[in-house]
């Protein structure tokens, strides 16, 4: 299996897709919002908490079934999806969200 064809597989496109949505709730936030602390989180900061821990059991899930078919093929995704953390991860960090 080549990298195109394991990218569409639901697996792999649901982990990529749910850390852009994670980027994106957060990216949104500070747009309308601003960076400030609140007092209290909103429904921004718990989306992205849900977003974000709800990929753990994904990435297992991809990692089992799919390593052992195609090594390479995975291995590529399961690095994107560790770049596309990252980027969720890092607005949170810089701003102190």
């Amino acid at each position: 299996m080549n990298f195109p064809t394991a990218i569409k597989l639901p697996s792999a496109f649901l982990l990529l897709a749910m850390s852009a949505a994670a980027l994106a709730v957060v990216l949104g936030h500070v747009v309308m919002f601003g960076a400030a602390r609140e007092a209290d989180e909103g429904a921004a900061a718990h989306l992205w908490q849900l977003l974000m821990t709800g990929q753990v059991p994904l990435i297992a899930y991809f990692a089992i079934k799919w390593l052992p078919r195609a090594p390479r093929s995975v291995l590529a995704i399961l690095a994107l999806q560790g770049a596309a953390v990252l980027a969720a991860l890092t607005p949170v960090y810089f701003l102190r969200l």
